[in-house]
């Protein structure tokens, strides 16, 4: 795991992010929640990524997705959860805390990050990301939601499903799924019934991390690169 330490980053205030970002600027910053990493300009939209539970934004998934949205015109705003930051500086792993206090660390990003004379902030995040984006969407609303690898249920536990709360989402909401995801493969979802707001875009052959068997012939860049341009085809629908 590298290390996201304040002297890769620019220490800035809040209200200096906001600046930057009204200027049209990206980079990666320190802000007093953590490190921020913004990619892209917004000819499409601006999407917020949450991490998953086990890995910051310095995967590989992360980072080429990333990559493949500034390219197809989505600004990314990449957070890190206090959790993952103090993991690194420990140099050890650890459980995240309970999903309402992620759920708060993500509003007080959103409250940092939007602006009226920015683009809406879309919610966004890989797996448990994902999860918290959709929970504060449902609770507070937004502008639309792009969940990657959504956590249906815990793996091998397909009766512990994880959709509550998505009788309340009001905002388009798009999941780009592996057809193999342990989380929720094509085969257990197309019996959810899932709210008329979502759509499922499913990467053939994918598993959790997008990553396809050889014997498919696909890899796992290109199936992230077909995520990115599905995103951004769903972005730019949908303002």
């Amino acid at each position: 795991m590298s290390d996201h330490t304040p002297q890769h980053h620019d220490s800035i205030t809040a209200a200096e992010c906001r600046e930057r970002l009204l200027r049209g600027e990206c980079g990666l910053w320190h802000l007093p929640g953590g490190p921020l990493t913004v990619c892209g300009e917004a000819h499409v939209g601006r999407l917020l990524v949450a991490h998953g539970a086990g890995a910051g934004q310095d995967s590989t998934f992360l980072q080429r997705l990333r990559s493949g949205l500034a390219g197809s015109g989505v600004q990314t705003l990449a957070i890190e959860f206090a959790y993952l930051q103090q993991m690194r500086r420990e140099g050890r792993r650890r459980p995240p805390p309970r999903v309402d206090r992620l759920m708060e660390e993500m509003a007080t990003w959103c409250d940092t990050l939007s602006h009226p004379d920015l683009p809406p902030l879309w919610l966004g995040g890989k797996s448990m990301g994902g999860r918290v984006a959709s929970l504060l969407a449902a609770r507070d609303g937004a502008p639309g939601l792009v969940l990657c690898g959504y956590p249906f249920h815990p793996p091998r536990k397909p009766e512990r499903r994880r959709l509550e709360h998505w009788p309340q989402l009001r905002c388009p909401a798009l999941v780009v799924q592996g057809s193999r995801d342990a989380f929720g493969t094509r085969e257990e979802v197309k019996h959810y019934a899932l709210p008329d707001v979502a759509r499922l875009h499913w990467l053939e052959d994918g598993d959790h991390d997008w990553k396809p068997r050889r014997a498919s012939g696909r890899t796992q860049e290109q199936l992230i690169d077909e995520g990115a341009a599905t995103i951004a085809a769903f972005m730019g629908e949908s303002t």
